[in-house]
């Protein structure tokens, strides 16, 4: 057995080679979230933990990090993020999958055949970023009109091809839905309505469309092809809605059409906590998103999470497609339990929910069979002062240098003035 400083670990990690056996050792371990074991081993080889509990032997030749008085949880997966496809918000160029408004219902506004795979970044500066916060895995979502598109699934390792190329098809109602539209909060939900009944027509009889023997659609033949999967409950329909009416429309279309439905934002939903939690719905929200933003949904409250989760509502915590503030995600669950979430729940908001919401079964705990995801926290990763000693994805401990490390390291000390 070979003892090593976790810098060492960070740098045999540096060039992204596959890992020797890892073993983080003496550290409060969360399995799931409920679930601790103290002074507990995880042995990590393959890409994936093998073994998990007190008095485990460690391996040899096995790097060894020292867990005492550290706390180590599944890597953190941001079900709603910017990252890889947003650089610089206001530089065009290096901004992809935010769709442009429309004035007007028609094909503009509808872009679920967009894949946000093709738009992602992998040497994004955001990426390195977020993984200082604990941040594993990002859900890339397009956003604007009426539906955005595809979202994908990326390991925040560099890696050039997703974990899951499709992992839910994102779409607005409220505000920005009914922009698409022509500026009617009712009509956007009537317009998704038809387009859902347009993909199921087109996939009854597409040789007919073909033929052009069907009425006219509201999408393309791409667009509708790509709605299959979610008339098929294999994809999420993730809708954008604040407003309780809109949230109330939403379930009973996912109802009526049987998709899977997951809301987004949901500054009211607290308001249909009991409808959400009847029909299974899970809800992806900001924790500080409590004023409102436009009349459209005005009752807002800071417990919001606490409320939706005491209902049986699974809650996800987002940044809500932010890039350069992912890392920041465990800050907004430590909010989240300051406003009276029990501390189990904001790191399943984390881990386990989003992972269930994107089917990645193999991801949020620290189980033995499951990606070697992981942190090593010097404290409880909810509290501002933590920081993540390392992180560890695939079984590869990653580099803590960052765009921003390296300024902070230019400017630690300025020249003196003359």
């Amino acid at each position: 057995m070979r003892a090593t400083l976790i810098l060492a670990a960070l740098a045999l990690a540096a060039g992204g080679a596959a890992a020797e056996p890892l073993a983080i050792v003496g550290a409060e371990v969360h399995l799931r979230p409920g679930q601790a074991l103290a002074g507990a081993t995880v042995i990590v080889d393959g890409g994936r933990v093998r073994a998990v509990g007190v008095g485990v032997a460690v391996p040899a030749g096995a790097t060894v990090i020292d867990g005492r008085g550290k706390q180590v949880t599944a890597g953190f997966i941001e079900p709603l993020s910017g990252v890889g496809l947003i650089g610089v918000d206001l530089e065009a160029s290096s901004v992809d999958g935010a769709m442009p408004p429309t004035d007007a219902l028609h094909a503009d506004a509808i872009h679920a055949a967009y894949l946000a795979r093709d738009g992602f970044a992998p040497t994004s500066v955001a990426i390195p970023v977020a993984r200082t916060g604990g941040v594993t895995t990002v859900i890339a979502a397009p956003s604007g009109g009426l539906v955005a598109g595809q979202s994908a699934a990326f390991s925040l390792d560099g890696a050039v091809e997703p974990l899951v190329a499709s992992a839910g098809m994102h779409a607005e109602l409220g505000p920005g839905g009914a922009g698409a539209v022509g500026g009617s909060r009712g009509r956007a939900i009537a317009a998704l309505r038809e387009l859902l009944d347009d993909a199921a027509a087109f996939a009854r009889d597409r040789a007919a469309y073909e033929r052009n023997q069907r009425r006219r659609m509201l999408a393309d033949r791409l667009d509708l092809a790509a709605l299959g999967p979610v008339l098929a409950g294999r994809l999420p329909l993730v809708v954008t809605a604040h407003a309780e009416a809109d949230i109330r429309a939403a379930v009973r279309l996912a109802q009526a059409s049987k998709v899977r439905l997951v809301i987004v934002g949901g500054a009211e939903a607290w308001r249909a906590a009991d409808l959400l939690a009847k029909a299974k719905v899970p809800v992806i929200l900001d924790p500080t998103a409590n004023l409102p933003t436009h009349l459209d949904a005005t009752d807002v409250r800071d417990d919001a999470p606490a409320v939706l989760a005491a209902a049986g509502v699974p809650v996800a915590i987002s940044t809500l497609g932010s890039a350069a503030n992912a890392r920041t995600v465990r800050q907004l669950a430590g909010i989240a339990v300051a406003n009276g979430l029990p501390w189990d729940q904001a790191l399943a908001a984390l881990t386990t929910v989003p992972a269930a919401i994107y089917r990645l079964p193999d991801r949020g705990t620290v189980t033995v069979g499951a990606v070697a995801d992981l942190v090593v926290w010097s404290g409880d990763p909810l509290e501002l002062a933590t920081a993540a000693d390392a992180v560890i994805i695939g079984g590869v401990v990653q580099a803590t240098v960052s765009h921003q490390t390296r300024l902070l390291d230019r400017y630690r000390t300025l020249p003196a003035k003359p």
